[in-house]
């Protein structure tokens, strides 16, 4: 099991937990600062799972040891991901949504979430889980080889939100919106949002993630 950061708001016991992944070289204290800022008083109880990623050589970063998902071979974003290490993470994610199960919270009650690798991640377990979840939250990410991607059968169907940066000089937008078509022509509910940014997030991002995340998970 991967070693996680957490925080849980609200003063009741979680009801709703948030496993979110962050991106290449950063770590598992990349996206706690942001809790404080999405979640709204008027929310449930939410745990925050912040998971780091396994240290791995890079190739396309002279094979430089960091923390990653998965490995990045070349610029290519058609074939750039490493699969193998794709499916490995998403195994790893896997044992974190059975472990937030067996800690008490629906399955219904998941949603997952990443940025730039981690949500590149994200959006490959969608397409493979068929347990339920609640959510799938994507920033600053694409889908790994979405020319051929398929769902298994049975996959679980979700709402998604995506966003991107118009300036994003790490995962250039169009590819991004190219991996958002993917994933609606595969037949999932895909929210697009883009902003005037970088490899990065900003504030509006966030302000309208949580306006979805009321409307669209939560209903509060």
């Amino acid at each position: 099991m991967l070693e996680t950061v957490e925080k849980t708001t609200g003063t009741q016991p979680a009801q709703w937990s948030v496993i979110w992944l962050h991106g290449l070289g950063a770590d598992a204290n990349d996206f706690a600062p942001l809790v404080p800022e999405l979640v709204r008083p008027q929310w449930p109880g939410i745990r925050f799972v912040f998971p780091h990623a396994p240290v791995r050589p890079i190739t396309i970063n002279n094979g430089v040891p960091m923390r990653g998902w998965y490995d990045i071979v070349g610029m290519d974003f058609r074939s750039r991901a490493d699969m193998e290490g794709v499916r490995a993470s998403v195994g790893e994610l896997d044992a974190l949504i059975e472990r937030e199960i067996e800690r008490g919270i629906a399955a219904d009650h998941i949603i997952i979430a990443g940025f730039s690798q981690g949500g590149a991640v994200a959006l490959s377990a969608l397409l493979s889980r068929t347990g339920p979840l609640a959510a799938v939250v994507a920033l600053s990410t694409y889908l790994p080889e979405a020319e051929t991607a398929q769902r298994v059968s049975g996959a679980v169907q979700v709402p998604v939100f995506m966003a991107h940066g118009a300036q994003d000089p790490v995962i250039p937008q169009p590819v991004a919106a190219h991996s958002a078509e993917a994933l609606a022509a595969l037949g999932l509910d895909v929210d697009w949002h883009s902003y005037p940014m970088a490899h990065q997030v900003c504030a509006e991002e966030i302000e309208a993630l949580a306006d979805w995340l009321q409307t669209r998970v939560f209903g509060v």
